[in-house]
């Protein structure tokens, strides 16, 4: 039998202690830092703040490599790091320059494993009745997405249907709040994050993992919820609370970009 999670404790039952021994943010994109599609203004604005008071920001997302760059050059974010862990995108510096791209595997594997997704997203379409392949489909070089919920339903059935799929195939897959993402290889977010840290800053993320807060809101961030001792989750998480194994410590008050900002004052009013 699975045990049940321990419940998560408000954004107000964070320690002084705990915030303010944070040195970095790490947040997932989709429904925790934009709210509807859109990064709203209150969340643009702490991730600004944070910036300012020389915090790095991290954003780890499901989304595609194509879908992400322009993000990665307009928001004050140090990377993001797109396709669960596989493409990390910097932000350049001064902003005139090339947007910087840096890939965990090589390109032979990302080649033969993208042949594979193309074969494998086919029986996809073809076996689970109602599917789509994700519309930012177009800039992903190293996973695959299907709609559940951004632009097309699908019904809880057909998304363990689609994660079948996609396993019986060789495949990791993780459902996100809009997307069943699948890939080849063994990175995830937390594999994604130990990357970005190692090759940003030279630093080692399970040496300071209770210097770190990460946000987030469903299924895929279940890795950083388990590992990260100051893991928030965005109000919305309640959608996805009965089917986690593992929760978030604390939630805010504020659903996705109003609950990012939330988290990002309460790190700045500890400094």
């Amino acid at each position: 039998m699975t045990a049940t999670p321990p419940p998560m404790k408000p954004l107000a039952d964070w320690p002084l202690a705990a915030r303010r021994g944070i040195t970095g943010v790490m947040t997932d994109i989709d429904d925790t830092l934009t709210t509807d599609g859109a990064i709203t203004a209150d969340a643009l604005q702490a991730l600004a703040g944070l910036r300012a008071a020389g915090l790095p920001v991290i954003a780890i997302t499901g989304r595609s490599t194509g879908w992400s760059e322009p993000f990665a050059m307009a928001w004050p974010v140090d990377a993001i790091v797109a396709e669960n862990g596989a493409v990390m995108l910097r932000r350049p510096e001064p902003p005139s320059q090339m947007l910087s791209k840096t890939y965990l595997q090589d390109a032979a594997t990302r080649s033969a494993n993208f042949a594979r997704m193309q074969h494998i997203a086919a029986r996809v379409l073809r076996e689970v009745a109602g599917a789509r392949l994700a519309e930012d489909s177009w800039g992903r070089e190293t996973d695959m997405a299907v709609d559940h919920s951004e632009f097309h339903a699908l019904s809880p059935e057909a998304i363990a249907q689609v994660v079948a799929i996609m396993r019986a195939e060789g495949m990791l897959a993780t459902v996100s709040s809009i997307h069943v993402n699948g890939w080849f290889g063994e990175h995830n977010k937390l594999e994604g994050a130990r990357w970005a840290l190692r090759t940003l800053y030279g630093r080692d993320l399970d040496a300071e993992l209770d210097r770190w807060v990460y946000m987030g809101d469903s299924s895929n961030d279940q890795l950083m919820f388990q590992t990260l001792p100051n893991a928030v989750g965005v109000a919305n998480v309640r959608r996805f609370a009965d089917t986690l194994q593992y929760l978030p410590r604390y939630i805010t008050e504020g659903e996705r970009g109003a609950g990012f900002a939330e988290v990002a004052r309460a790190v700045l009013a500890a400094r």
